[in-house]
C-alpha cells in the first residue's frame, strides 16, 4: 500500500489470511438499536467470508489514519499492524517527534516495531502474549527513535490480552457500553512511557497488560493518542452507533477526531488534562472567564474491531 496516501480505510476479516502492516451526553442505546447495529456491523462481514473451522470468534476489522497537517508528505508517525493470528491481533504504535530535534525521522521505529510485530506474532515464544511480543519486537527493531505502542491479541475462545506502554489506547464497548478502557502512562503530562532504541528507558516490563473475554457483537476501539486526546468516550460510543460497518466506523472516528483536533474552542480531552495539570490562559484571560481550550493536533490512527462467530 502506498505511504502517499493520506487518509486510509481498510477493511479485513481477519480470519481471511492477509496480515497488513502500514505507517499509517452519552444515553445508553436502546436494546432495538444496539441489535440494528449489531446487524449492520456484523453484515460488513459476510459469514461466507470467515473459515467456521478455524476459531470461535475473530476480528473483523476497520481502519483509518490522518497524518498531523505538517507531516502529509511523509505520512505521520504512527504504525499500525492488523494479522489473522488467532483470532486476530492488532496494534499501534505512535512515534515521539521530539527525535526531529536530532535529525531522526521519527516515523523510523515505530514501522519497523510494528513490522516486526506482525512478523513474531505467530512465533511459539510469544505464545499468543502481547507483553511477550513487544519484547521481541522491540529486541528485534535496529532503528533510532521510540514510540508508545499497544497490542492485543484475541484467542479463539474470546479472551483479548492487551499490553500497552505509554498513551495509545483501547475501548471495548458492548451494548452500548464501555466495559474496558485502557489507562494512559505517563511521566509527566505530555511525556507518556515509550519504548525507545536508548539504553534507559521503559521495556516490555512496564506494559499495562490486561485481559477481557468477548461476545460476539463486541467492538474493540484501538488508536494513538491523536484518537483519544480529542474524542471523549461517549462521542467514541456514539459515533459507532451510528456507523453501518467497521470501515465507516473507522473513518468517522478519525475525521472527527481531525475536526476536533483544529477547533481552537473545542474543550477537549486534552484541554481538560491540561488544565488539571495546571496549564491554562494566563491569569488576565482567566479575570475575563477564559480558560485553555482547544483540540490537539497529531497524527490520528483507529482500528475497529468487530467481534464475529466464525
Amino acid at each position: 500500500m502506498a505511504i502517499s496516501l493520506i487518509r486510509i480505510s481498510i477493511s479485513q476479516c481477519l480470519s481471511v489470511s492477509h496480515p497488513l502492516i502500514h505507517s499509517l451526553r452519552s444515553s445508553t442505546l436502546s436494546s432495538i438499536d444496539e441489535s440494528l447495529r449489531r446487524k449492520r456491523l456484523l453484515s460488513s462481514c459476510a459469514p461466507s467470508q470467515l473459515n467456521p473451522i478455524r476459531s470461535e470468534v475473530s476480528f473483523c476489522v476497520g481502519t483509518h489514519l490522518i497524518p498531523h497537517p505538517n507531516k502529509v508528505e511523509r505520512g505521520g508517525e504512527d504504525a499500525f499492524f492488523v494479522s489473522n493470528y488467532n483470532g486476530g491481533a492488532i496494534a499501534v504504535a505512535d512515534g515521539v517527534s521530539g527525535w526531529a530535534e536530532q535529525n531522526v525521522d521519527p516515523s523510523l521505529f515505530p514501522k519497523e516495531l510494528m513490522a516486526n510485530a506482525s512478523n513474531l506474532v505467530g512465533d511459539e515464544e510469544v505464545n499468543n502474549d502481547p507483553q511477550i511480543l513487544l519484547k521481541k519486537a522491540h529486541a528485534a527493531t535496529s532503528s533510532i527513535g521510540s514510540a508508545t505502542v499497544i497490542v492485543a491479541m484475541l484467542e479463539r475462545n474470546g479472551i483479548l490480552k492487551i499490553a500497552s506502554v505509554g498513551d495509545c489506547g483501547l475501548r471495548v464497548i458492548r451494548e452500548g457500553q464501555i466495559i474496558l478502557s485502557t489507562s494512559p502512562q505517563e511521566h509527566y503530562f505530555d511525556c507518556p512511557y515509550q519504548l525507545s532504541s536508548e539504553a534507559v528507558g521503559q521495556t516490555y516490563l512496564d506494559a499495562m497488560v490486561s485481559n477481557v473475554e468477548l461476545m460476539e457483537g463486541d467492538t474493540i476501539i484501538m488508536g494513538s493518542d491523536g484518537l483519544f486526546d480529542n474524542v471523549f468516550d461517549h462521542e467514541i460510543i456514539s459515533t459507532i452507533a451510528r456507523c453501518r460497518d467497521v470501515v465507516e466506523a473507522a473513518k468517522a472516528l478519525a475525521n472527527l477526531a481531525s475536526n476536533h483536533s483544529m477547533d481552537s474552542n473545542f474543550d477537549s480531552p486534552y484541554s481538560l488534562e491540561a488544565r488539571s495539570k495546571g496549564f491554562d490562559v494566563p491569569l488576565w484571560r482567566k479575570i475575563l472567564g477564559m480558560k485553555l481550550t482547544g483540540g490537539k493536533l497529531d497524527d490520528i490512527t483507529v482500528v475497529v474491531g468487530l467481534v464475529v462467530s466464525s
